[in-house]
């Protein structure tokens, strides 16, 4: 599959999913729009991808929108042009799950934002839809939108408030202030920050770990588990639980996982 404005490798289980337009700080098009969805397709696909990494070429991670679409919009006083909304991910997903720019969760394996510098606007968006967010010393924040006379777009009213409270969501958009990666994992905004040096091998470390010592059929029912679960009061997820727990017991990765366990040796975990 050729793509012109990503690129997408796999290495020791982990797909590394690259944002490739450094020269704009990977400002987000259509086009971009699309080779990353179906990059997330090939990757959930692919048995042998366990865990997805995204991150950015170059200084940013994403600058947010490109310009030329954003002057095109406030030229001519109408919403950008769009394709038609494409098919649900994962058409069994909440419906929640199904918008434009919703469906990370829907894809059945973890997705890691590798944030490696600029994160602003619908680059903010698109990283908090991620599962993980992990830092490079050299990131930045900030949401944009109230500096561009815009609103909390794209459920980042839903997404920010859940991960940094409410009163730290109002300030981030209210203000469109920078934000440091000291001060985003102080927040909670990402779960680990890494010097330059350490950036990548701190990531792809994590991500490998991930794809060679615990089940993939844990890490997909649990991703699902959570993101649910943000729609459901405590019995419901408990109820829901209990259900999943019963098809646990029959699954291939509980024998494996107890065996390796009591054999003492690595796991041999198949998904199944």
């Amino acid at each position: 599959m050729a793509h012109t404005e990503i690129t997408y490798a796999v290495e020791d289980g982990v797909a590394v999913v690259t944002l490739n337009r450094p020269d704009k700080l990977n400002a987000w098009t259509p086009t971009m729009e699309r080779e990353v969805r179906e990059a997330m397709r090939l990757a959930s696909d692919d048995e042998a991808v366990r865990v997805i990494v995204l991150t950015g070429a170059g200084r940013g991670f994403c600058a947010g929108a490109d310009m030329d679409t954003l002057v095109s919009v406030q030229s001519s006083g109408q919403q950008a042009p769009r394709a038609a909304a494409p098919l649900p991910f994962d058409p069994h997903a909440r419906p929640d799950f199904t918008k434009t720019y919703s469906y990370f969760p829907s894809v059945p394996k973890p997705i890691i934002a590798a944030v490696n510098g600029a994160c602003a606007g619908l680059g903010l968006v698109i990283a908090l839809y991620a599962d993980m967010r992990f830092a490079s010393e050299d990131a930045v924040f900030l949401t944009a939108f109230a500096r561009r006379g815009l609103i909390a777009e794209h459920g980042i009213s839903w997404l920010l408030p859940r991960l940094v409270g409410m009163a730290n969501a109002a300030d981030l958009l209210f203000s469109s202030r920078r934000v440091t990666a000291g001060e985003a994992k102080e927040l909670g905004l990402v779960n680990k920050v890494f010097s330059r040096e350490a950036f990548h091998d701190g990531v792809m470390g994590y991500a490998a770990m991930l794809a060679r010592e615990v089940s993939p059929r844990s890490l997909r029912e649990m991703k699902r588990e959570i993101w649910n679960a943000q729609f459901q009061g405590l019995g419901e997820a408990i109820d829901a639980a209990n259900r999943d727990m019963v098809a646990s017991f029959t699954a291939e990765d509980f024998k494996e996982g107890v065996a390796h366990f009591i054999e003492k040796r690595a796991p041999a975990f198949t998904g199944r």
